[in-house]
């Protein structure tokens, strides 16, 4: 399948064949079921595969317009949307909307929020009310996607890495993460954090600041901040992301993380 795909990346004209159509198809199922991921967890970090987000890509045009009804509403989209949600044994509030080629793992419950094509939700995962889901996005198991969180997806660049949220993280309401940021096991992200690949993350636990960037370190507690900056015009705050302690160790998790939201009186 990667040779195919490939091939049709360099030359679209053999989007025009049926192997390659039936290709690109395929890879679509299988993301859909779970089966081929775009970005997979190794031994030393994650790996992302670019052939399949390119295949994603490549779905986007050999998929024709079509209305679809659903009692008194009515979409008019290039892709459909996934269904047998209790086949999955996952529980869909109404107004959720998931898009086929995203995968849905038992026990995932999504309130009125959206995940998107190419997108990974695994097992006993929360997506609460108006949170999104971007494309490609990697959500790992036990993880809250409080209200109005927003993951950013991305299909290109196709070598740019898409959003990681790893197990057992708690993401605050109104958060922000996209770009590629990966945040890693049970770290906790206050209400309304935002981070890009560009926004400093730093640690103030110790007696000197620790500067990340593109990282959250596993079960940190994370909360909005800022840094002063000069500018040609004057010295102004500029957003940053404080880490200002650390989830304990704990074989409870839902209790480790509420000691950690009342320690540090961290909103979510």
């Amino acid at each position: 399948m990667q040779k195919i795909i490939e091939a049709a990346w360099e030359n679209r004209e053999l989007l025009q064949e049926q192997k390659t159509i039936d290709t690109i198809h395929e890879v679509i199922e299988q993301l859909d079921k779970g089966k081929l991921r775009v970005a997979e967890p190794t031994t030393t970090g994650w790996e992302v595969k670019e052939w399949v987000k390119k295949a994603v890509i490549l779905y986007f045009p050999i998929q024709k317009m079509k209305t679809y009804e659903v009692g008194i509403f009515e979409y008019h989209d290039k892709m459909k949307l996934k269904t047998h949600y209790a086949d999955m044994g996952v529980r869909i509030v109404p107004n959720a909307v998931a898009r086929y080629g995203a995968f849905l793992a038992k026990g995932v419950i999504m309130m009125p929020s959206y995940v998107n094509i190419g997108a990974y939700v695994d097992s006993g995962t929360m997506v609460d009310t108006w949170a999104t889901v971007g494309s490609c996005a990697q959500i790992g198991k036990d993880v809250h996607l409080s209200g109005g969180v927003g993951i950013g997806g991305v299909l290109e660049p196709v070598q740019a890495a898409p959003v990681i949220i790893e197990d057992g993280c708690f993401i605050g309401s109104r958060c922000i993460v996209v770009e590629g940021v990966l945040v890693q096991k049970e770290a906790v992200l206050g209400a309304n954090v935002v981070l890009t690949k560009s926004t400093k993350i730093i640690d103030v636990t110790g007696n000197e600041p620790k500067e990340y960037k593109g990282i959250v370190p596993s079960r940190s507690v994370v909360i909005p901040g800022s840094y002063t900056k000069k500018f040609p015009s004057g010295e102004f705050q500029v957003p940053c992301a404080l880490i200002i302690g650390q989830r304990k160790e704990s074989t409870d998790l839902k209790t480790s993380l509420n000691n950690a939201l009342r320690e540090y009186d961290v909103a979510v």
